[in-house]
């Protein structure tokens, strides 16, 4: 597992296809908003987690195709599948490998875009530690979706209408825990829910993607 780990990670970002995308579309994505919105100040500042959370999420779905694709491509994938290695923990690894790349740079850049929507002080910290919480179910949710379409050509549509139904209540909860942090609310809810559903991903999608790459792979 550590070595399909640090493979990945050292591909995606000699690549740059992953991190350099995602940063890039979460940063245009934010520019963008104030444009379409207009710059009151104050209306802003009220979107504004709503606004991060959907731009993380679109900037993570970027680069799913990538978590087996590759592998499958050049002929690799079917060979990781016959080694010792479970293909739950490839799963786990490759979906780790995608966090590390996509999730935590976005998590890492998020302030300092907050900044340039007014985001509320109080905002910050739990917009670091939601998208920190969120972001591994994202990935692991779309690994799940990757290995369900691995193998078809333009799968990516069929990818994003996948798993964009199973990102939402990520993004209720993630968007809405950060909104109560600006406002001073309580933030227990949000918080628990948020990180029982990337406790639940962690626990179940590796065996869900498994089972579905072996059926791909036949």
């Amino acid at each position: 597992m550590k070595a399909v780990f640090i493979r990945d990670v050292t591909l995606a970002f000699r690549a740059g296809g992953g991190f350099g995308l995602a940063l890039a579309f979460f940063l245009i994505v934010v520019i963008l908003v104030p444009f379409g919105i207009g710059p009151d100040r104050a209306i802003l500042a009220r979107i504004a987690p709503g606004i991060l959370w959907v731009a993380a999420l679109l900037a993570c779905l970027l680069s799913l195709d990538r978590i087996f694709a590759l592998d499958y491509e050049d002929g690799s994938l079917p060979l990781l599948a016959t080694s010792p290695l479970p293909l739950e923990g490839l799963v786990l690894a490759k979906s780790a490998a995608h966090m590390v790349v996509t999730g935590l740079p976005l998590t890492i850049a998020a302030p300092a875009l907050g900044f340039l929507l007014n985001m509320q002080a109080g905002a910050y910290p739990w917009l670091v530690v939601s998208l920190a919480i969120g972001t591994p179910a994202l990935s692991m949710i779309g690994a799940f979706g990757a290995a369900l379409t691995v193998g078809l050509r333009r799968g990516g549509l069929l990818l994003s209408l996948l798993v964009l139904p199973l990102y939402v209540p990520t993004l209720i909860f993630g968007a809405d825990l950060v909104r109560r942090g600006a406002d001073g609310l309580s933030v227990t809810v949000p918080l628990m829910m948020l990180s029982v559903i990337t406790l639940g991903a962690v626990a179940l999608m590796p065996f869900a993607a498994a089972a579905v790459l072996r059926i791909n792979l036949r």
